[in-house]
């Protein structure tokens, strides 16, 4: 993430460089000495006093320039400070009233130096080049500002539309009744609802750091079926990111869709089974219909979710993320595309998902596929499994993240902020993200251990009535506690295709 913003700032150094140039070279082909001193005072306020001779007005505003190219660097020293500030509104009103003093001040500069330089009557020259070089001055001075301005205000109403004040981790009703929510990861047969709680429902956020207590960092993704022609929501991909805050260890746990009976916490659900009957990708759905069913500081939905799953794998589920398939294909297709290779034909007769239905096939070998397609990809399973499709999952988002340059991502922006807008939901307060920032140096992606639940891993305990799938609770938290111990290799040789390591 570092090396990402460094890039972006890098890109935008070049692009201001190019507009600088243009506006110089129109200056000096009018040969005005107003139009010259301008241009160089809106490109670095001084040199264009510098250029008119007031030495001394020019070294007050070198000094000016070096204060603020002071700040910056000392603000790039340390760039966690720069990601924090860009997921917190009041540091981005800041920064648009920043922008605004600076191009007042780069204003003001350009202005002075036109000034002092018409002290000395200028040779005429064609009014043209006159009004080319007073149109590229005003560009280079308001360009930058206006692009700075236009992704400050896209950036600030999507976290603050996405993301929202609540805390269902750390909240209270007042400064003497808490909530204490804790994981549960040595012991994985221990129900992960454990809590101690004060009996009161008026909840607000508190100052505590997110991590404040909690050995792991559980956040849910959620990758959700809510297209045209679907009944209800169905989470078809669900996948736990487990955090060490202090290490940065990370895990991901994939769970199928077609998990049944899942087991539920003690006080959730209206069934006798104490679980969820029915498959796992409707649970999100039940929560909608029973929300007397499922209690907790979050809607009954989240809760749901956050309570079943940590009751599968053995841990407290903090926050969520949820995407729906819209949200995909936009990102998708706001990026370009994306390049997959595809070890193996793919063939749906009768595919019925968002943007293409119909018979879909995918050949073999590197293909760089649009949102739609990948999206396809990600979910056909005619001719394999939920546990293959599980995998491709995987692939394509890595295949997403990995293909993604700096540049590609700051001019599609706008466009996947937009859709994120729209399609994604989260129970992620926006008071935390800066937190979740501090966290990004200590991760590395290229160590990330990642757990599938399949039948041919061994966790498969039998079927229900209906013929669904019924897993081993008890071994996949034994197996994930193991995993965020370290242990990850206990677990391979426990299971043979449980563990993977890589996209394949």
């Amino acid at each position: 993430m570092r090396e990402l913003l460094f890039d972006w700032l890098v890109t935008a150094l070049c692009y201001y460089g190019a507009l600088a140039a243009i506006a110089l070279a129109v200056a000096y082909a009018t040969k005005r000495r107003t139009a010259i001193a301008a241009a160089w005072s809106a490109v670095l306020p001084g040199i264009g006093q510098w250029y008119a001779g007031a030495r001394t007005r020019a070294v007050q505003f070198f000094v000016i320039d070096l204060g603020l190219v002071l700040l910056a660097w000392i603000a790039l020293q340390n760039r966690e400070v720069l990601l924090r500030a860009a997921v917190s509104p009041r540091a981005l009103v800041m920064a648009m009233i920043g922008s605004l003093a600076l191009l007042g001040f780069r204003a003001w500069a350009a202005y002075d130096g036109l000034v002092l330089a018409s002290r000395e009557k200028p040779r005429e020259r064609p009014r043209p080049l006159l009004v080319s070089s007073a149109i590229s001055v005003a560009l280079l001075l308001a360009i930058p500002h206006v692009v700075f301005g236009y992704y400050d205000v896209i950036h600030y109403n999507f976290i603050t539309s996405v993301f929202g004040d609540n805390d269902p981790v750390f909240s209270s009703a007042d400064t003497t009744t808490t909530t204490s929510l804790l994981p549960v990861i040595n012991d994985a047969t221990v129900s992960a609802s454990s809590t101690s709680t004060t009996s009161t429902t008026n909840f607000v956020a508190t100052r505590t750091v997110i991590w404040d207590g909690l050995e792991r960092l559980n956040i849910l993704l959620v990758g959700a079926d809510d297209a045209e022609g679907r009944t209800g929501i169905r989470t078809d991909t669900m996948i736990v990111v487990s955090i060490d805050p202090i290490t940065g260890h990370t895990a991901m746990f994939s769970v199928p869709r077609n998990y049944a009976r899942a087991p539920l916490p003690e006080g959730h659900g209206v069934w006798d089974c104490q679980c969820y009957p029915r498959l796992l990708n409707g649970l999100y759905s039940a929560g909608l219909a029973r929300p007397e069913a499922f209690p907790g500081s979050g809607t009954a939905a989240e809760n749901a979710m956050k309570g079943g799953l940590g009751e599968i794998l053995g841990l407290e589920i903090h926050y969520y993320a949820m995407v729906n398939l819209y949200g995909f294909i936009g990102v998708v297709d706001a990026l370009g595309g994306v390049d997959i290779d595809v070890p193996t034909k793919i063939i749906e007769d009768d595919y019925g998902g968002p943007a293409l239905s119909g018979r879909i096939v995918i050949p073999s070998g590197p293909q760089k596929m649009d949102g739609a397609t990948a999206l396809a990809y990600s979910r056909i399973r005619s001719q394999s499994s939920d546990y293959a499709r599980m995998n491709r999952q995987r692939c394509v988002v890595k295949a997403v993240i990995d293909q993604s340059s700096p540049g590609e991502l700051l001019a599609a922006y706008p466009s996947i902020a937009g859709v994120l807008k729209e399609t994604m939901q989260t129970d992620i307060p926006i008071s935390r993200l800066p937190e979740f920032i501090d966290l990004l140096p200590k991760m590395e992606t290229s160590e990330i251990a990642a757990l599938s639940i399949t039948p041919s891993g061994g966790y498969l305990a039998g079927s229900d009535e209906r013929g669904q799938n019924v897993y081993d609770a008890e071994m996949i938290q034994e197996h994930v506690a193991l995993i965020l111990e370290g242990r990850a290799t206990e677990v391979s040789e426990d299971v043979d295709s449980g563990l993977i390591k890589a996209c394949s």
